[in-house]
């Protein structure tokens, strides 16, 4: 959105340093005419890295830098002296961000611990100076190498929310109203579709001042896998969550087809989603006498647990943590 502080895609244009040249030099001093080769060699270009920063979440400081680039390096000079690397350039994005080709779409490198350090764009490297090139046979080398030039190109840098435990289920099942009812987050919540149109993160306390992080992910529609909806936008992000929580309302027409639905869009956008650990939840279910609910279990999927729980009445909340708290553990 256009108002949105979140960001989670940009493209960039990335240049590294030209590598310094090498100097030749030959040794002139007073009483010394014929002193030899001095040249020094040149200093690197500066590099483009990436750092996982675990203060960022979002990548909207890179959104109106469209064009970054590095510092040359200084070319040698005599008495053997080396040229000054070019500064490098270290974008901070946070955790979970992918960067890729823009032109083939291949992936580059992925940054998914605090602190860890990649280089994007290598810059080019110095030259030789020419008392590299002394030899028995060639004393007094005039020549040396010209910098190595520095790399540029399109990249995209993507974000894919790291949590532990990612909420999956259409359009106002309940997943924002969840997370603000076992969290301190507090998601835009309203009774129409796609009232969440970018992901939040919450903070859930466990017993024994354990916790666990937990997503709210914009609603999946039938066809998301294809862009439909804000498909495309959402999905990459449940790729990065350890288990997903699927989420079906109590009024829910047809249990078996909804849950199939939520599956078969995670398998079309990514067949590895369905590995991840699954629990299934259904919501709003003090709108459910017993009697109902005993009616509902039978169409439930047999390999996958379930839980009726009610973000607003509490009913079964800390059932439900302890279900995913353990869920969490075994896939761990």
């Amino acid at each position: 959105m256009a108002d949105s502080n979140f960001i989670d895609y940009v493209k960039v244009f990335l240049r590294s340093g030209n590598g310094g040249a090498g100097s030749m030099h030959l040794r002139r001093e007073k009483y010394i005419p014929k002193g030899g080769p001095d040249g020094g060699d040149g200093g690197r270009g500066g590099h483009i890295i990436l750092r996982a920063n675990p203060q960022f979440w979002t990548l909207i400081h890179l959104k109106y830098r469209k064009h970054i680039m590095a510092e040359n390096g200084e070319g040698g000079s005599g008495q053997l002296r080396h040229g000054r690397n070019g500064t490098d350039v270290i974008l901070d994005v946070p955790l979970g961000t992918v960067a890729k080709d823009a032109e083939t779409g291949e992936v580059l490198m992925e940054l998914v611990e605090a602190g860890e350090e990649k280089i994007l764009v290598p810059g080019g490297r110095g030259g030789l100076g020419n008392n590299n090139f002394k030899s028995a046979t060639n004393q007094t080398p005039r020549y040396a190498q010209p910098g190595e030039e520095g790399q540029e190109g399109w990249f995209i840098l993507e974000l894919k929310v790291l949590a532990d435990v990612g909420l999956v289920g259409f359009p106002n099942a309940g997943k924002s109203t969840l997370l603000a009812a076992v969290s301190a987050a507090k998601p835009k919540i309203a009774d129409y579709a796609f009232t969440t149109l970018e992901p939040n993160l919450g903070i859930v306390r466990y017993f024994d001042d354990q916790s666990f992080v937990m997503a709210d992910i914009p609603g999946i529609i039938e066809g998301a896998h294809e862009g439909k909806g804000i498909g495309l936008r959402f999905l990459r992000h449940i790729e990065r969550n350890s288990i997903l929580l699927f989420m079906l309302p109590a009024d829910t027409d047809d249990f078996a087809k909804g849950y199939e639905i939520l599956l078969n869009e995670l398998k079309m956008y990514n067949p590895e989603l369905l590995v991840k650990g699954r629990v299934l939840a259904i919501s709003k279910s003090d709108m459910l006498d017993e009697q109902m609910k005993k009616e509902i279990e039978p169409t439930l999927p047999k390999d996958v647990p379930h839980i009726f729980f009610s973000s607003v009445s509490g009913e079964n909340l800390n059932a439900l943590k302890t279900l995913l708290w353990d869920t969490l553990h075994e896939e761990a």
